[in-house]
């Protein structure tokens, strides 16, 4: 049985209004984790991914970068103990 981690990421810089949601959604998909991306009021984005050690890595460095028009300047992260493993990935409102 593979180990699921589960990490929650504060996304910061130029994040809204540029595709960051779609894009999360698309390379989670991609590769293969699970979890959560949303907008918050204060112009950061929010994730709950969770997935094995290294898909999560590789997602935190696709978030890293972001997609074209986007400027990220930091990531907030902390790990979260999984208690479920999630179905998908999918934008929250």
């Amino acid at each position: 049985m593979k180990v699921v981690i589960g990490y929650h990421i504060i996304v910061h810089g130029k994040v809204q209004g540029v595709g960051f949601r779609k894009y999360t959604v698309r390379v989670a998909r991609q590769l293969g984790v699970k979890g959560w991306v949303r907008n918050l009021p204060e112009g950061t984005v929010e994730i709950f991914v969770q997935g094995e050690q290294e898909k999560v890595d590789r997602f935190l460095r696709r978030m890293r970068k972001g997609p074209l028009l986007a400027r990220v300047s930091d990531l907030t992260i902390h790990t979260r103990r999984v208690e479920r493993v999630l179905k998908g990935f999918e934008v929250k409102t």
